[in-house]
């Protein structure tokens, strides 16, 4: 334990230094494997090449790629303006109402990007034009992006489930479906959450223009190939028709497809697209392979074993070591990105979480392993509108150069109280996260 508390230690002081978390958790990995091995570099370095060898020969790890292509496709496709037109014309007329679109056209390109940065980068190009035209405040306008930002890393397919499903061995394609209701439940409690602002302070978010039917149903009509892109793969995964990996080969084809039938394919742009995949996937790739390595490290000094002796000694309930567990990445995602909390810690939380019996008959801790993953992505979500990090504001910050990074924070006040309440639920409701898996496993 000793070995690996230091370790810990070494990797939280790199990060604070800077240094890229895959390559901090690589380079303190493979030392300590050195040093545990009497300073044999040789055999101390194996386990770092068998890592490489395991994550790059990995064949479910191809998800990666081919999803964040598919969002990349999307996004270049000007796609996003259609999610957010649509969703304007059916709730843009309400008081609050383009923070409202803001919120659901964030869900709907989360469901086809996976990616909470890409989704608050492109929707705030896409929503704040319109709600500053309309007079809103600030602080409620941008929030509104931040906030459904985080809706990237829940609703699939998300690239934070498939880094989860890679660390805990669990289904992606069972992950996915499981976010599918807690993401939903996310999107309305945030649409709660600026009801609750605008019935406060009315003039904060003013009622957009109403729009005539004609042109709802035109707006509608424009997203119905995203939404059934969305559904081929969802359907496909829970039908068992294909797996995660070959969902995510139809989901980049099927972005193809669209954009070449909606006359918004370019040469350009899917080069760009492709650019951007690739430098994506290596910097991801490097983290799970740095990630491998220091999870190979703790798990031979003994550390999940000895916390699983240490639980069990103190005689804990189940549910009073998973709240603890909360509150320490509640902790943690005031001060480290969500990548670097999820890489460091889920390793050593999840066989303890496995090992608990929360389900009865769940002797190999599946469906706990499945029920934890999404509250994790929640409480990562938090982290990243929670200051002083809050990654998503930083990225809303670098677009909107002319409102300060407080402003925003006040702004995220109510979304974060409804992130908080939809944990509770999630917690003390775990069917609910279950309910869909549950169908595809069959366990009653």
């Amino acid at each position: 334990m000793t070995v690996a508390l230091i370790a810990f230690a070494i990797v939280i002081a790199l990060v604070l230094l800077r240094v890229p978390i895959g390559i901090a958790m690589g380079v303190v990995g493979a030392v300590g494997f050195v040093i545990l091995r009497d300073w044999r570099w040789s055999a101390g370095l194996g386990p770092a090449a068998d890592s490489v060898l395991d994550v790059t020969q990995n064949d479910a790890l191809s998800v990666i790629p081919l999803f964040i292509l598919m969002g990349m496709i999307i996004a270049n496709s000007g796609m996003a303006h259609d999610l957010y037109r649509a969703a304007y014309a059916i709730v843009g007329r309400l008081p609050g109402g383009l923070a409202m679109s803001t919120i659901l056209a964030c869900g709907g390109f989360s469901a086809v990007s996976g990616s909470s940065l890409a989704t608050a980068a492109t929707m705030s190009k896409v929503a704040l034009p319109s709600m500053r035209k309309f007079g809103y405040h600030d602080s409620l306008s941008t929030a509104s992006v931040a906030a459904g930002g985080t809706l990237g890393i829940l609703i699939p397919p998300s690239i934070i489930l498939i880094i989860y499903g890679f660390l805990t061995s669990q289904s992606i394609g069972k992950l996915f479906l499981a976010g599918i209701l807690p993401g939903l439940l996310g999107i309305l409690l945030y649409l709660c959450a600026v009801a609750f602002v605008v019935w406060r302070k009315p003039e904060a978010g003013p009622a957009g223009d109403a729009m005539s039917g004609s042109e709802i149903k035109a707006s509608v009509l424009r997203v119905i190939p995203i939404m059934v892109l969305f559904a081929i793969i969802i359907g496909g995964i829970y039908g068992q028709v294909f797996t995660a990996d070959e969902a995510a080969g139809v989901g980049a084809f099927g972005a193809l497809v669209i954009s070449v039938l909606i006359g918004r394919f370019s040469f350009a742009g899917l080069f760009d697209a492709l650019s951007q995949t690739v430098k994506t996937s290596v910097g991801l790739f490097v983290l799970l392979i740095g990630a491998d390595i220091f999870n190979r490290l703790i798990t031979r000094a003994g550390l999940p074993d000895d916390l699983l002796a240490l639980v069990q000694g103190g005689g804990f309930e189940p549910f009073t070591i998973l709240a603890i567990i909360v509150v320490i990445y509640l902790l943690l995602g005031a001060v480290f990105e969500s990548l670097s909390m999820i890489t460091l810690t889920v390793p050593v939380f999840a066989p303890l979480i496995a090992s608990l019996g929360f389900f009865e008959g769940d002797v190999s801790g599946e469906l706990a392993l499945i029920w934890f993953g999404i509250i994790v992505v929640v409480v990562t979500e938090i982290s990243l509108i929670t200051p002083p990090i809050g990654l998503n504001v930083f990225v809303l910050r670098s677009v909107v150069t002319d409102v300060s990074t407080g402003t925003i924070f006040k702004g995220v006040t109510p979304f974060w109280a409804a992130d908080i309440v939809r944990l509770i639920i999630l917690i003390a409701f775990p069917f609910f996260t279950l309910l869909v898996p549950m169908g595809l496993w069959g366990f009653g």
